[in-house]
């Protein structure tokens, strides 16, 4: 729209719908090339939606996932895209693994003299370290929770820095989700230990 001499103002969802809308009455050359485009993003939108209610409801009857959500910053998609990627709790004969099949385990480097532990190796789905990440940030700044991993997450931020905190938050949580799982108890906010 730009092109046209159009600016659109930085809104959201229906008011960005409007707004644009505005824009091209009286434009009707633009109006030909925006409204189909207008009209896609809109369903799109509505199929977003209608497929989020679908997750909703899916992670409501699963008892995994109601499982998993007990956890402070563990939400519906998380849970999901968690439970999904690990499929059979069996498959790890140590729940500790999964810190590492996700990618959150530090990366060695060693060659001759040199060795040193570089960042994280980000191997296996960085989709679901990418959540785990997010769920270890919520738990780092928003959770209002006083849980022992809570409390560690808090006392490793002083230490060493948020991302790296964060980082050793979101290998304890694939950890302690992948346990849950395996003996079907709830986080009950376990002892946490290095």
């Amino acid at each position: 729209m730009k092109t046209f001499g159009l600016i659109v103002p930085a809104v959201m969802g229906t008011r960005f719908e409007h707004k644009v809308g505005e824009l091209l009455t009286g434009n009707a050359e633009p109006a030909q090339i925006i409204r189909p485009l207008l009209e896609a993003w809109h369903a799109v939108r509505l199929r977003a939606a209608e497929l989020g209610r679908k997750l909703l409801a899916d992670a409501r009857r699963s008892e995994a996932c109601q499982l998993l959500m007990t956890i402070p910053g563990v939400g519906v998609v998380t849970a999901t895209s968690f439970i999904t990627a690990i499929e059979d709790p069996t498959n790890f004969k140590h729940s500790r693994s999964v810190g590492a099949w996700v990618g959150l385990t530090t990366r060695r480097y060693q060659s001759g003299e040199i060795d040193y532990d570089g960042h994280i190796s980000r191997r296996g789905d960085s989709h679901l370290r990418g959540l785990l990440y997010e769920a270890a940030t919520v738990l780092l700044t928003r959770s209002r929770s006083e849980c022992d991993l809570c409390k560690w997450g808090l006392q490793l931020r002083e230490r060493l820095g948020f991302k790296r905190a964060a980082v050793a938050v979101a290998r304890k949580l694939a950890v302690i989700m992948h346990a849950m799982l395996s003996t079907g108890e709830p986080f009950r906010g376990a002892h946490v230990t290095d």
